[in-house]
């Protein structure tokens, strides 16, 4: 690494990717060539994606006890805010095996040695940070309405949240606050982290481009969302097993999305 820099590129600029217009067609080639990409190479990501499970069982093992009980939905759904930051080695196997280079898990490791690595750090930091404050947020609404004592059981914690008047606020207000973290999360990790690998433009014209990339295409971007959403809650069952297969398909397929919104 040359020369270190994280939020403009090696030479302190800031560049401005050109965004495209994409359609439905263009999310749906994406997925199938996600898919190809995880036929082509099932042997070397399975290293790769192996932990994503393992770490939710263990977050439900974590969870299981009453006083963490109210935090299960939130871990949950917001193990997808940082799914863009953890399958960026997906990303580079997709980037190899599209340029017809050999690719190994190895080579998905080698994202250690991007020169992008300082703005790649800092755009993950700020994805776990939404992960944080969502789960600050949903322990803050829980408190807000049913006390700072936590459920003594499973049965008083359901019973809370779905026969009382407090818990339709919570799910409303909850599911409300959630959605906001989703898109921010969504809109700032769809572009970034893909193009961060494919060009060193520093941390800001990655979060940017992002940003834009959503704005020209609201209605594909949420789409793509809504797919993601149901992927993975499909992929959560049983005990987060599907993610094996799910997640892979979504980093792989997440590269090629990049490629369809940001011309070369």
């Amino acid at each position: 690494m040359s020369q270190f820099h994280v939020l403009a590129d090696a030479k302190g600029a800031v560049p401005h990717p050109e965004v495209r217009r994409i359609s439905l067609n263009d999310l749906a080639d994406a997925l199938r060539a996600g898919i190809d990409d995880f036929v082509a190479m099932p042997s070397h990501i399975i290293f790769i994606i192996i932990i994503y499970p393992l770490v939710g069982v263990v977050l439900a093992a974590w969870t299981s006890s009453a006083s963490a009980l109210p935090l299960i939905f939130p871990l949950a759904s917001g193990f997808a805010l940082i799914g863009p930051f953890a399958a960026i080695g997906l990303y580079e196997i997709s980037r190899r095996r599209e340029m017809n280079q050999n690719a190994t898990w190895r080579d998905a490791l080698s994202v250690r040695k991007s020169p992008a690595l300082p703005a790649i750090a800092w755009v993950g930091a700020l994805m776990v940070g939404i992960f944080v404050a969502w789960m600050l947020v949903a322990q803050g609404l829980y408190v807000w309405l049913f006390g700072p004592i936590p459920p003594g059981t499973i049965t008083e914690f359901a019973t809370n949240v779905f026969y009382t008047a407090e818990g339709r606020i919570l799910m409303l207000v909850g599911n409300l606050a959630g959605f906001a973290f989703a898109v921010a999360a969504l809109c700032t990790g769809v572009v970034a982290f893909p193009l961060l690998l494919d060009r060193d433009v520093g941390a800001w014209a990655a979060i940017t481009t992002s940003w834009r990339a959503a704005l020209a295409n609201p209605f594909e971007i949420a789409v793509w969302g809504l797919i993601v959403a149901v992927l993975l809650v499909v992929g959560s069952l049983p005990v987060f097993a599907g993610l094996i297969i799910v997640l892979p398909v979504l980093g792989h397929a997440t590269w090629h999305l990049y490629r369809r919104l940001i011309a070369a």
